[in-house]
């Protein structure tokens, strides 16, 4: 319901948020903190079921393009890094950058959807050892989120945070 549809992503993201409730508490606060390697439908079911959100600052994205979720608790001081280790869609390259360009036609659209569904059903039956490669792992804890004072810039009048401020041509933006 939060994020409109169940497609693969999504249940990879269920998968791997089901896992962390077996692990650690679901955030309250900051307590748990998810550092995510992309940024697609998976990344829904982290921020709905365990409470870890941009919002709050415990949501920390790294643009790599990977299914790899970390998880650090603040209480245990423990991290865990889970690796999705199958491609789902492996040989459907082409059908794939059709889908990107808008060009597949009604019978490859339905086919796609059909893959995309099948899909979706084998990862939640899947066994743990099987989708997952989930090993602990040393990081430096993660910062808390922090909050900063609003300053307007002089050249667009919006307020921004003071941090993110720049002095361009004797301007503050």
């Amino acid at each position: 319901e939060f994020h409109g549809q169940l497609w693969q992503g999504l249940a990879i993201g269920y998968r791997v948020a089901k896992y962390v409730k077996e692990v650690f508490k679901k955030s309250e606060d900051e307590e748990l903190v998810a550092i995510v390697e992309n940024n697609a439908c998976g990344v829904d079911a982290i921020q709905y079921m365990l409470s870890c959100t941009f919002g709050k600052g415990n949501l920390i994205f790294k643009d790599n393009g990977k299914h790899v979720y970390t998880f650090y608790s603040r209480e245990s001081n423990k991290a865990i890094r889970i690796y999705v280790k199958k491609n789902f869609f492996e040989g459907f390259d082409d059908i794939l950058r059709k889908f990107n360009n808008g060009e597949l036609s009604e019978e490859e659209m339905q086919m796609f959807n059909q893959r995309r569904k099948e899909v979706s059903e084998e990862i939640l039956k899947m066994e743990e050892k099987e989708l997952f490669d989930v090993k602990e792992v040393d990081i430096e804890p993660p910062r808390k989120a922090r909050l900063f004072p609003s300053i307007k810039c002089q050249e667009c009048g919006e307020y921004f945070m003071e941090i993110k401020g720049r002095v361009i041509n004797g301007k503050v933006v």
